[in-house]
């Protein structure tokens, strides 16, 4: 997963992070009411999310915001 998502853009990774945040949420509420099947998908979900904002600050360093 992680080669493929060196290779987007910064705007494509902006939009997975968003996604991606939006999906941890509605994770998060549903914890909390007990429908969970697999609650190790909540420690995935973050370490997806910090990837991806690793990737987006690279970005960034390197000029590439635009």
């Amino acid at each position: 997963m992680a080669k493929k998502d060196k290779e987007l853009s910064y705007s494509e990774l902006i939009v997975k992070r968003d996604e991606l945040k939006r999906k941890y949420m509605d994770f998060r509420f549903q914890m909390a009411i007990g429908h969970v099947d697999n609650p190790m998908q909540k420690r995935t979900m973050r370490r997806e999310i910090a990837t991806m904002n690793t990737l987006i600050r690279q970005k960034e360093l390197a000029g590439l915001n635009k």
